[in-house]
């Protein structure tokens, strides 16, 4: 007589990794197919650190150095449309060389995700962080998270695939990440077994839209009146579908891992009895927290923000949360030159978002953190008695303040006035 023995599922490890090195182990946990690379700062880590686990026989996948990000792009896209799982990223102006793939891998609904790691935009050369490149795809069809930590970033690429590759989303996502702040800076990460990922993302399977010599399909037709917007609405059909897809990823990952935020799309911090709030993305929560706890103990009913998914955008929850405080100050880490109050883009969004709601926050726009500059704890507590004083003061359009620039203060309103060729 024979007896089967179990194996018993390959234990949790604790590691210290940098926030590009938790994206790799993601990857191999994932037994991605296709990985398809073009080095630029500060993205390139997770090149280096897929590259070693295959040369080591840690990670069974095609490996391709293209000759430019475009073409990385393209590999990636066309990977996926053979039904191979592929991983694709950039920074600041690669990620911008790649757009003409990027748009078409939305627009053919195909599940790649892809890593940015958040660089300034060129000119002038900046290796440090800023929001825009990532934001470029906004509007096309992509997913969007900003990570906070390196275990966000290990956790986060396993929801991403577990998201993108559900057949009612079938759409791209970008998991965007500080430049240096995160990318390169160790945390502790807690890398889970192979076979805990495997029970959590089931294997990639277009369908019957997978592009084999046996499946003819076309690809990328040529519609022009007669479908495009036909084609544009079941994209919006897939992002409507995907909060619900995202809550329930959510859920089945604190099942199976048992961990995870109560939210899956914003993080709040000491919101419970709030009066003020400041808001932001991606590593500028962790200083946010700090800053909170030093105005609670000044006496200030102050909490923090953290928007996570960007795409789709966290409406009904930002709604709820700021319904009931007196003034709001929102943290760009990125510009939107002549927009509404000269804010920046999630300025922009919130503001569209509290719109519709009979009680509505004092809002304060401010940008910081360009160019890698540090988002530091005094900014915020500046930041956050503009907004008392704002509120105070009833202002309800205050025109966006950049804080911690060099240079002598001046007062937004006073160069808007000399603009429009009046004077305050």
């Amino acid at each position: 007589m024979t007896t089967t023995q179990e194996t018993a599922p390959a234990p949790e490890r604790e590691e210290i990794i940098t926030g590009c090195d938790a994206v790799a182990q993601a990857l191999r946990l994932l037994d991605v197919d296709v990985l398809a690379g073009y080095p630029i700062r500060p993205y390139d880590s997770v090149m280096t650190a897929v590259s070693k686990m295959i040369a080591n026989g840690q990670m069974d996948a095609e490996f391709i150095v293209a000759e430019s990000e475009h073409s990385q792009f393209e590999i990636g896209k066309h990977a996926s449309l053979v039904g191979a799982r592929a991983f694709i990223g950039s920074s600041g102006v690669g990620w911008m060389y790649g757009m003409e793939a990027l748009v078409v891998t939305a627009s053919l609904r195909l599940p790649v995700v892809a890593l940015v790691g958040n660089r300034a935009l060129d000119d002038p050369g900046a290796f440090g962080v800023e929001h825009n490149d990532a934001m470029m795809v906004r509007d096309t069809g992509w997913l969007l998270y900003w990570v906070e930590s390196a275990q966000e970033a290990l956790d986060t690429t396993l929801i991403a695939y577990r998201v993108a590759e559900d057949k009612r989303v079938m759409l791209p996502c970008a998991l965007s990440m500080d430049g240096a702040f995160l990318t390169h800076s160790q945390h502790m990460v807690r890398v889970p077994g192979e076979d805990t990922v495997g029970e959590f993302v089931p294997p990639y399977d277009l369908g019957d839209r997978r592009f084999h010599p046996d499946n003819p399909v076309s690809i990328a037709p040529q519609f022009n009146e007669d479908w495009v917007m036909e084609a544009r609405r079941q994209a919006d059909a897939g992002m409507r579908r995907a909060r619900a897809v995202i809550t329930e990823a959510t859920a089945d990952f604190h099942r199976i891992f048992g961990r995870g935020p109560a939210d899956p799309f914003v993080d709040t911090y000491r919101m419970e009895d709030a009066e003020y709030a400041l808001i932001g993305m991606g590593t500028v929560g962790m200083v946010g927290k700090v800053a909170v706890d030093r105005m609670r103990a000044a006496g200030k009913k102050v909490g923090f923000v953290r928007v996570k998914w960007f795409r789709p955008f966290p409406q009904p929850e930002l709604r709820a949360l700021l319904r009931g405080v007196k003034g709001v100050g929102v943290v760009d880490r990125d510009y939107s030159f002549g927009s509404n109050s000269y804010g920046g883009v999630l300025y922009t969004e919130i503001a569209a978002a509290l719109y519709p709601e009979a009680r509505r926050p004092v809002l304060v726009p401010f940008i910081a953190g360009l160019g890698g500059r540090e988002v530091s704890v005094d900014n915020l507590l500046q930041m956050e008695e503009t907004v008392e004083r704002a509120t105070a003061d009833g202002v309800a359009d205050l025109t966006c303040q950049w804080i911690g620039v060099r240079g002598p203060d001046e007062d937004p309103r006073d160069e808007a006035a000399t603009a429009e060729g009046g004077a305050r």
